[in-house]
């Protein structure tokens, strides 16, 4: 049985949208049609995905965020 994938999720286990059950499966995002695998969070209603910016880093040396809108769709890589 396959668990739908929600409408926001984030690999970050700071984020309030971070599921460590569902990430346990590999998800992939396809960020208009195109396979994308450093996404960091998307949102699948606001049609959108973060990515890492380089090397950058902000005050608190987490990784600068770019957020780039367009059709968001994730799946299962299994």
């Amino acid at each position: 049985m396959t668990i739908a994938l929600p409408d926001r999720l984030s690999v970050n286990p700071a984020s309030p949208f971070y599921n460590e059950e569902l990430l346990q499966r590999e998800v992939g995002i396809l960020f208009n049609g195109k396979e994308k695998t450093n996404v960091e969070e998307y949102c699948i209603s606001e049609g959108w995905i973060k990515v890492t910016a380089g090397a950058a880093k902000d005050r608190f040396g987490n990784p600068m965020m770019i957020k780039l809108k367009g059709q968001v769709e994730p799946f299962y890589k299994d």
